[in-house]
């Protein structure tokens, strides 16, 4: 892979975080009946550092959950014959919630529809909204974010990094580049 551009440092995903967690707020009319539930890997750190922000400016301690969406996945058959369970860990009820999912990135929106049937079977949510960090187009379900850290229109070859410091020791995001075969790779 080739480093292309940073499109995000730290700073700009705290403000994109803060904002969106306002924005959360704001279209429920504040945050009775509301939970957060993070997409493993990356979802789940950012619906905690929602929930935190959520917290210091409504100050209600919102739930949050984790989803392993690897067996909703109608992929699963080409990317991993031998599937890795994360876990799924909600430990709260979702029948009659508000519930949020968060992930990182959409893209096709597969993802997505794997964790709404997710979310299906722990119950029935009075509605279930969709945050993502970044949006970088290309959707081939009628699946839209409900909220948006920042949409970033990108190639089909190129890949959209998230890093975050719970996972990866520092948070920015960049767009990378897959080298062409016979490519050089700079060093």
């Amino acid at each position: 892979m080739q480093h292309k551009a940073e499109l995000m440092d730290q700073a700009a995903v705290e403000r994109a975080l803060v904002r969106i967690s306002h924005q959360i707020i704001e279209k429920n009319h504040g945050t009775e009946r509301l939970c957060l539930v993070g997409i493993r890997t990356r979802g789940v750190p950012l619906a905690r550092r929602i929930a935190e922000n959520i917290r210091k400016i409504d100050g209600t301690a919102v739930p949050v959950g984790e989803l392993d969406i690897t067996l909703y996945r109608d992929d699963l058959s080409r990317i991993q014959p031998d599937p890795r369970l994360n876990g799924t860990s909600v430990p709260f009820s979702v029948q009659d919630q508000t519930v949020v999912l968060v992930d990182d990135v959409i893209y096709t929106g597969r993802t997505a529809r794997a964790a709404l049937d997710a979310v299906m079977e722990l119950g029935r949510a009075a509605r279930i909204q969709l945050c993502v960090l970044i949006d970088r187009g290309h959707s081939e379900l009628p699946i839209k974010a409900t909220y948006v850290g920042k949409n970033i229109p990108t190639a089909r070859d190129e890949i959209v990094s998230v890093r975050l410091a719970e996972t990866d020791g520092q948070t920015d995001v960049s767009i990378l580049r897959q080298e062409a075969p016979g490519e050089k790779q700079d060093k």
